[in-house]
């Protein structure tokens, strides 16, 4: 076992996914069980109550790897000496609120954030919002801190969206999660994304494409079903949850973040995954833009890197295109805030 415990930051750790992330955390779920953990937990003033009972909990469940943990409402306190940051917190859409509104609100707590981060996290910090807008909220925390720390440490959340799409392919050809490999999320954690099966692959061998049309009858139903029932199921599944549940993801917001800290900490295993990261102009993304693409890490300390070189038929061209307007659009309101 490691000697020096990793310092974790998570805030909002009061709300609802924080407290699904904490226990786990402690448990080894996200950094393995050979890896202890300090756990930094930030809050709101209105906020700390709850995260104070957290804390209580946490101690009371006699974890191992966990070595300590301090509750606080200051950012610098929060990230200071922090090597992993979940910046989970986030203000919501409020009825009648404006998108510009909402991203207005937003950059009043990712500006901060990242600020605090660049100014007092350790040199090997990783930070993942999880907070929506997540894209654009990651944008806005990497623009706000120092120029010395690398814009790509910071990521944002589209493992979720990469987790609901290998699930709704999973039971459409009954098999196990475990089998499908290489789906892809690409551009915006919103409606516009593009779950993306035409390079996924079965542990038999047989690619998505030829699995799904021998399971629904020929390719035109494959390709009937992808578009009509899984790209707007994907993209529109948490509101789904919240019309079934009466209230929005939370123990898979969880599981997503700590599956994307897993890997991009110890490295993936089986072909790519999906993450927002930093563009550098792939696939013709704008630079600079936080967008959901192919991901693959070595568990080196390097994070996550971009799969390059795939091919994108005209239809998956024109989802892409559509999700990065959207993108920079949300960037383009923020400029005019003068955030960025």
């Amino acid at each position: 076992m490691a000697s020096e415990p990793t310092t974790v930051t998570i805030t909002g750790a009061g709300g609802q996914i924080g407290y699904a992330l904490l226990f786990r955390i402690a448990a080894g779920d996200m950094l393995g069980p050979d890896r202890p953990v300090r756990l930094r937990l930030l809050e709101i003033p209105q906020g700390m109550r709850a995260a104070e009972g957290a804390a209580l909990e946490l101690q009371d469940g006699a974890f191992p790897l966990l070595r300590d943990v301090d509750v606080t409402d200051d950012p610098l306190t929060a990230f200071d000496g922090t090597s992993i940051a979940l910046l989970v917190g986030a203000r919501p859409r409020g009825p009648g609120m404006e998108r510009a509104d909402l991203l207005a609100a937003n950059a009043g707590i990712f500006g901060p954030q990242g600020a605090a981060i660049g100014a007092v996290a350790a040199d090997d910090v990783r930070a993942v919002v999880v907070g929506n807008p997540a894209n654009t909220n990651a944008l806005i925390a990497a623009a706000s801190a120092d120029p010395s720390l690398p814009a790509d440490r910071f990521s944002a959340l589209t493992r979720l969206d990469h987790n609901r799409a290998v699930g709704q392919l999973a039971a459409a050809l009954e098999v196990s999660p475990g089998d499908i490999a290489d789906v892809i999320i690409w551009g915006n954690h919103s409606a516009t994304q593009f779950p993306d099966v035409a390079h996924g692959i079965l542990a038999d061998g047989r690619s998505l494409l030829e699995a799904l049309a021998e399971r629904l009858g020929g390719s035109e139903a494959a390709s009937a079903w992808l578009d009509d029932a899984f790209i707007p199921r994907v993209a529109k599944r948490g509101a789904e949850i919240i019309e079934v549940r009466g209230s929005s993801s939370v123990a898979s917001a969880a599981n997503a973040a700590i599956d994307h800290v897993r890997d991009e900490q110890l490295g993936t295993r089986r072909g790519w995954t999906s993450a927002a990261v930093v563009s550098r102009g792939e696939y013709g993304v704008p630079e600079g833009l936080v967008c959901s693409f192919p991901v693959i890490s070595r568990g080196d300390g390097e994070g996550y890197r971009i799969v390059e070189g795939l091919d994108l038929d005209d239809r998956a061209r024109r989802l892409l295109d559509a999700s990065v307007a959207e993108l920079a659009a949300e960037r383009d309101a923020v400029r005019a805030l003068g955030v960025l």
